[in-house]
Parts: C-alpha cells; sequence; structure tokens
C-alpha cells in the first residue's frame, strides 16, 4: 500500500465522487490510486475550471468536492477561483503537489511556497510531510472546510511522500456535529423586537440556502406578513411569488427598493455577508438591524446589528413560529406601496422590451423565464446583465438563478452550469455568458462536450466589455479600448461538436430557447445583443 491509496481512501471516507482536475508527472501516483477506486476523475482543460466546479458543487449542497493540480504554475492558476470560494463561502478541497522535499534533481525549478500563497484565501492551508498526517489532515480539511463560515481548505503532497510505501492505515472516522441553538431568552428578546417593530423587513443572504432555512423562514414570512428582500446570491432561499416579496437589493445606492426599505423600523438581516455587495440602508442608524446568522456579524460602518442572534438558523425560526408573534399593531401599508411601484416600474421595463426590434436585457431575461423559471437552473456570468437579471428575473424554486455577487469574477457561467447539471441532472440548464465572459475559459466547453451534459449556452454578443463602456459614457468619457473583435462563435461551437444557432432578432430566440430545451446535447446561441443607454434599465 502507498500513501496515494491511503489518500484515496481517506477521500473516499468523505464521500468524496468525484474529483477535477489537471493531472501532471507529480500526482501520477494519485492518478494510478484513483484508476481503481470508486471516485471519478474528470480532467478539465485548465485549474481554474477545477476549482469552479467543486466550489460550485459545494455551494449547492454544503459537501466539498475536490479540486487537484500540481506544483508551480499550475497552483498558481488556482488563486482566484480559491478566492472566489473564500468570498462566497463555498466548500472546497483543493490539493496541490509539490517537487519530492527527500531527494529532488531539480533543484527549486518550478517551486513556490504555495502553503504560503493559499493561506490568506483558505480557512487552512497545509502540508503533509509524513504518512501518519494523511488521515487526521483529510479529516479535518472536511470539518473545516464544512463548519460555518465554509470555505475553501488547501493541502499539499509532495511527489515522493505520494510514492512511499506503508503498512495498512485505515481512515478516521466521522464526528457527529451538531450546529448550537439558541436559548429561551434570546428567543423572548427576539420575540420583544418584533412586537415593538411597526414596520419590520427581512434582508435575506446568499447562504441561506438550507432546505429546513427555506421551510420555517417561508412559513415565519407567511405567518407574520413581514415583507422582505433580497440580496442578489439569495435568490434561491424563499418562492419569489409570494406577496411579501420587495424583489432584490441590485444596486448599492439609488435602488428601485431602496425607498421601501427606508419605511422600515427593523430589518431582520438572515445569513447576511458583508461580503456581498451592500445596501446602504442596512447601515443606518435609525434603524434597529437584527443579525440571525450561524456566526457574528463583520461590524463595519455599513452593517451595525443591534442584536446578534447566533446559532442554527432554522431552529432559530422554528422558535419563532412557535412563539406566536402579536403582529395586530403592524402596519406595512408605506412598504407595500412602494412595492407597487416597484412592480410597475419592472413591468414596464418588460412592455417596453418587447416592443424593441433589438434584444435586450429586459427582453432576454422576459423569455429565458418564462420556459425555465419552473423547471430550469439560469446560471450566471457577471456584468450589467448580471444585475439586471437578479432584479427582474423572479425565482420560484431553491437553487434555479446562480450567480456571483461576492469575487464576482469573469468566467463564472460554465463551470457554474456543469456543477449544477451534475447536482440535478433533471433539471434544464442555461449559462447566459456576455461576449466578455466566454472567452475567459473557452477551451471547458471540451469538459462539457466530454461529459455529455445537455445544457444551453447563450452568449450576449455585443462586441464590447459592455458594462465598462456604460459607465464609460456616463461619465462624460469617450469611447477608448472597450470594443471587442469577437471571433465567429458558431464556427466554434461548431468545432467542439455542439448544436449552433445564431440569432439577430427577437422574435427568433424564444422559439429557439425551447427547440434547445426539449432536445438534448450541447447547444450555443451566439444572440446578437444592445444594451440601453442607461446603466440600468
Amino acid at each position: 500500500m502507498k500513501n496515494s491509496d491511503l489518500l484515496v481512501q481517506c477521500l473516499e471516507n468523505e464521500w468524496v465522487t468525484h474529483i477535477f482536475g489537471v493531472p501532471w508527472e507529480e500526482n501520477l501516483d494519485v492518478l494510478e490510486s484513483l484508476r481503481t477506486s470508486s471516485i471519478t476523475l474528470i480532467t478539465t482543460r485548465n485549474e481554474q475550471t477545477a476549482v469552479f466546479i467543486a466550489a460550485n458543487y459545494g455551494r449547492l449542497t454544503g459537501k466539498p468536492w475536490v479540486a487537484i493540480a500540481t506544483l508551480g504554475p499550475w497552483a498558481t492558476n488556482m488563486v482566484t477561483w480559491v478566492a472566489y470560494a473564500h468570498l462566497g463561502a463555498m466548500p472546497v478541497v483543493v490539493i496541490t503537489w509539490q517537487k519530492p522535499i527527500k531527494h529532488s534533481k531539480q533543484w527549486q525549478f518550478q517551486v513556490l511556497d504555495v502553503v504560503a500563497m493559499m493561506k490568506p484565501l483558505t480557512k487552512r492551508a497545509t502540508s503533509i510531510v509524513w504518512w501518519e498526517r494523511i488521515s487526521s489532515t483529510i479529516r479535518q480539511a472536511w470539518k473545516l472546510a464544512e463548519l460555518e463560515r465554509p470555505g475553501p481548505v488547501h493541502i499539499e503532497l509532495p511527489e515522493d511522500i505520494a510514492g512511499e510505501s506503508i503498512d495498512w492505515y485505515l481512515p478516521l472516522p466521522h464526528q457527529k456535529i451538531r450546529r448550537p441553538q439558541i436559548d429561551q431568552k434570546m428567543i423572548e428578546l427576539l420575540v420583544t423586537k418584533l412586537q415593538l417593530a411597526k414596520r419590520p423587513i427581512i434582508l435575506v443572504g446568499a447562504w441561506a440556502n438550507r432546505k429546513r432555512i427555506t421551510r420555517y423562514l417561508t412559513q415565519f414570512i407567511k405567518q407574520t406578513n413581514i415583507p422582505f428582500f433580497s440580496s442578489q446570491m439569495w435568490k434561491w432561499v424563499v418562492d419569489e411569488r409570494l406577496d411579501q416579496n420587495l424583489w432584490t437589493a441590485a444596486l448599492t445606492e439609488h435602488d428601485y427598493i431602496h425607498k421601501a426599505i427606508e419605511q422600515a423600523d427593523c430589518i431582520i438581516a438572515v445569513w447576511h455577508d458583508t461580503i456581498e455587495k451592500p445596501t446602504h440602508i442596512v447601515g443606518s442608524q435609525h434603524v434597529d438591524l437584527i443579525h440571525i446568522n450561524f456566526y457574528p456579524a463583520q461590524t463595519d460602518a455599513l452593517y451595525v446589528p443591534h442584536v446578534e442572534v447566533i446559532g442554527d438558523i432554522w431552529n432559530t425560526f422554528w422558535q419563532l413560529c412557535e412563539a406566536n408573534v402579536d403582529t395586530s399593531h403592524r402596519d406595512h401599508t408605506s412598504i407595500y406601496e412602494q412595492k407597487k411601484i416597484i412592480d410597475q416600474k419592472l413591468q414596464a421595463q418588460t412592455d417596453h422590451a418587447l416592443a424593441l426590434k433589438d434584444m435586450t436585457p429586459a427582453r432576454c431575461i422576459h423569455d429565458i423565464h418564462a420556459l425555465y423559471a419552473d423547471d430550469g437552473i439560469v446560471c450566471l456570468d457577471n456584468g450589467l446583465y448580471k444585475v439586471r437579471f437578479a432584479r427582474m428575473y423572479k425565482a420560484y424554486h431553491p437553487q434555479s438563478l446562480l450567480l456571483d455577487n461576492a469575487l464576482a469574477t469573469m468566467g463564472a457561467w460554465y463551470s457554474t452550469a456543469i456543477a449544477a447539471k451534475l447536482f440535478e441532472p433533471q433539471k434544464h440548464v442555461v449559462a447566459v455568458v456576455w461576449d466578455g465572459g466566454i472567452m475567459m475559459n473557452l477551451g471547458d466547453i471540451e469538459t462539457i462536450v466530454k461529459l455529455w451534459l445537455d445544457m444551453t449556452i447563450v452568449i450576449l454578443n455585443d462586441n464590447a466589455y459592455g458594462m465598462i463602456k456604460r459607465k464609460q459614457h456616463h461619465h462624460g468619457f469617450d469611447d477608448y479600448w472597450l470594443d471587442l473583435q469577437n471571433p465567429d462563435f458558431v464556427k466554434i461551437a461548431d468545432a467542439f461538436g455542439a448544436h449552433w444557432y445564431l440569432v439577430t432578432s427577437p422574435e427568433e430566440f424564444s422559439p429557439l430557447l425551447q427547440k434547445c430545451k426539449n432536445s438534448s446535447w450541447l447547444h450555443i446561441i451566439d444572440l446578437r445583443f444592445v444594451y440601453p443607454n442607461d446603466i440600468v434599465d
């Protein structure tokens, strides 16, 4: 038995089913151990994709998947996506390799201190230099990655340690960990706060995506009739068709919903994290702010809780539902009046877009929502269109609209879609990406084809860095180096073996999207697209 065999057995013990990555000469021992294991290794075209897919699986399930690469430049390529998992609170375990540490023939060739590089971006980064540490290191990695606040863990394995022979050694057993629950005194304080508030509202943050939280938070909203709004990343927690929905905080300032939020005298923030772009109202000293989370708040000028409720969130709302909070003195009239205005503005945008001869964000959102809201998953890249989706796309089900508003990096679309399709293969998945973002990691379209994943990719093609170009105009600056000379996306799709389509008018899009949804294989749509003149519709 080799150390690489033990490593793989420990991964199997953590119920790892898939590993994503780029094999290389330093990790051939582990590659051989994986060959005879129950784990499926999926090679990607670069290391970034590997981390991104594994992180998004962790985002969807709360359980880490594994991304692997070797040393030096392969490890440095992973950094951006480890940062993505760190800021987005996504559990993932990243394993890299290193040159032999006992007898190296290549001195410092390609050798970097990868562990030191990863430490600021992970919950733990460590190197395994002795076989007896393998089992405990893997068990601790999974424990740390899953514990609140979730995040990435990095493990380095030197090449010679991986290939050493050892006696039989078993993985460590799992521990059962229960999250702490708040006590009766805190429930009584919460009930008092809620009964004193005349116009409370709820802010739901990104990582409240737990089935039990969805269940009891929804029950609490219906029972108390408290209106709620969302950060961009949460739009897969509570059904937005509820009458209490105030839509989404899409902008930091001057957003539609701010006038509704300004009417509140109490904000209940559920798993809100200041890493996500805030709405400025949350920092108001004139509003009673209640922080409900698994861990304490990061207090700053924009987020100043008056009460922090730290414990299992679903249990907190279950207890609040059981407490039967008195709501007879509430008056949300002014808030719901603002909601009507928001509804009218968004509907007017859609109506206007449907009358135009060009495809715009509002029309694209309308057509995709009509086909995917009930049984699909929509995955977004980063750009101005993402803000419009966050504002206008009404999510009906958990995990039905996936976007990033923490690191907010380009290149998010494809790996989010791959993870979503692997997690829920029966769902229809559409990835919407702008022409700037798709070129970031174009090679991993081959990974989608190799996995035989049925999905549709919609490329919003306006031949520009559209978001920055619009802001350039907004500031009164002249055009300067923000136009793109795109390749022929139809030929690229054909080269990868995907079904391809070119759409030049809005009327063509919805019927084609329906056709793609109803047929298997990978479909790539080059959608000719224009932005309105304003920054946000």
